[in-house]
Formats: structure tokens, sequence, C-alpha cells
């Protein structure tokens, strides 16, 4: 018989992310170029709000304590110098993450750019339509403002625990207002989900032993033991056939959450806002 290869142990390094803003776009793109590489686990160090040069020197200081891969997207000239020339004292590799984007867009467009720190975060109409949206995701979160409906972008439907707050929260931060209603067995939906007009409602669906041991482990973490229909397969099957003929009967678009990341969730939801097309996937 074949012998099985032993696991791969996981590669554990450190990677430093020095930024001039908040950093979140540093930590978004090294965790996506992370995800690229099997078994490999980055030790992140955030170095966020770094504009003088007493900040920078005790970012290096962390950095020659912890050798690894440093990150930037330093504007100040000065600061990034000093940043470069300390990575290669210690010989550690420092990338300028934004560089090569900025230079492509510089040449397409013809066009200097700006030296001005967090520029991409000034309070603009994008920015006070994002921190509106939050609020109204917030106050319209399970089923709470149904008279409001009407104000949303985007409803979505679903069972307890199909991530509908927190596809809420993220589409708010995306400028786009997200109210959710839960479907609760016994408790009738709000009646102004049934008579909007020209309004999308999106069901959210998920698999009965994805939803079953979702809903298994909110009880672990919550130290709840007692057995309930909110665990039992025949009730949650049967809560997910009733959602589900609810969804085809009122023509509402699905999507399938089961495997999905919130983020893949909201993307699907942009696309039909945006005028495209979900996939209805049903699984059972």
């Amino acid at each position: 018989m074949p012998i099985n290869a032993p696991p791969r142990l996981a590669t554990y390094f450190h990677v430093h992310l020095v930024s001039d803003s908040t950093g979140e776009t540093l930590n978004a793109m090294a965790r996506a170029v992370c995800a690229r590489f099997d078994n490999v686990l980055p030790i992140e160090h955030i170095y966020a709000l770094v504009r003088s040069q007493r900040q920078l020197q005790r970012a290096l200081g962390d950095i020659e304590e912890a050798p690894g891969v440093v990150i930037h997207t330093i504007v100040d000239q000065a600061l990034r110098e000093s940043l470069e020339e300390g990575c290669r004292r210690m010989e550690m590799p420092c990338i300028a993450a934004l560089d090569p984007l900025v230079s492509a867009m510089s040449r397409y467009l013809g066009a200097s750019t700006t030296s001005r720190v967090g520029a991409h975060l000034r309070l603009d109409n994008d920015y006070f339509n994002r921190m509106e949206a939050l609020n109204y995701a917030i106050a319209h979160d399970d089923g709470q403002g149904g008279q409001e409906l009407d104000q949303a972008d985007v409803i979505l439907v679903g069972v307890s625990r199909t991530s509908k707050t927190p596809t809420s929260i993220y589409l708010a931060h995306r400028g786009v207002r997200a109210a959710n209603v839960p479907i609760v067995p016994g408790r009738p939906l709000p009646e102004q989900l049934f008579t909007l007009k020209n309004k999308l409602i999106v069901g959210l669906f998920i698999s009965p032993d994805r939803l079953l041991q979702i809903r298994r482990n909110r009880l672990l973490s919550l130290k709840e033991e007692r057995q309930s229909a909110y665990i039992d397969t025949d009730a949650v099957r049967d809560e997910l056939v009733q959602a589900r003929r609810m969804f085809e009967r009122h023509g509402w678009p699905v999507i399938d959450v089961s495997r999905r990341s919130v983020e893949e969730t909201a993307a699907a939801i942009l696309n039909l806002l945006h005028g495209g097309h979900a996939q209805v996937e049903v699984l059972g």
C-alpha cells in the first residue's frame, strides 16, 4: 500500500506593512498575494500613519527585530528614501506596492501624480454616501426599520445565519444601502416587502448541511446546549424549502451562500444592481 506523505508544515514569515495612511490598501494587497501560496502564513506588522522621520525610524527598529518582507505605500520622497536605505542596510526586500500601477496609469493618462498623503481618503460625496449607507445598514439590520425599506438599494432576505448582516455592512462600505430581513418560522415578513416596486430583493439560500454546521457552532460559542428546532435537521430542511418556495413565488433572484465568502456574495449583488445576472444555485 502506498505510504501517504506527511502533511507539509506551514511556513511563517514576517511581513511589514508601512503606510502614510490607514494601511487598509496594503493589508488587502498583502493578504491577496499571500493567499496565492499554499501553506504560507504571514505574521503581519502594520505601521499606519507614518508621516515623520521619527515614526519611520521607530518602524525600522521593529523591522530589524523581526526580519522579513517590507511593503509600503509611502508617498513622501524623503521618507521613501529613508525606508529603502534602511531595508538595504538590513538586506531586506522593500517593495513599493503601488508603483507599477501608478507608473502605468501615469503613462496612459499622460498626467503626473499627486504627492498629497491620503489623497484617496478625502471627504468627498462618495465618503459621505458610504457613511449614510453604513448608518442605514445598521438601522435596518435583521428586520429593523421595516417601514423604510423603500429607501434601500437592495433588500436581502434569508433564514437565520445566511450572512445577511455582514453582507449588508460590506455593501455599505461600497456605498450601497442594504437592508436585511430574516425569515423566522411563525413570524410574518413585513407587508411592505411584497408591495415595493422596482426594488432589488435578493434571496440568500444555503445548503441544509452547511446551515446546520453554522448554527451548531453558533450555539456552541454561546454555550447553549438545549436542543431546539433551530438545529433540528428536519425543521431546518423545511425552513429552507419554505424560503426557497417564497423566493420562486415572488421571482426574486437567489444567491447560494453555502460556499461563498461575504465578498463573493456582495460582488454577485453588485452585479445584479448594475444590471447583471446572478447564477441561481440550489443544493439538495
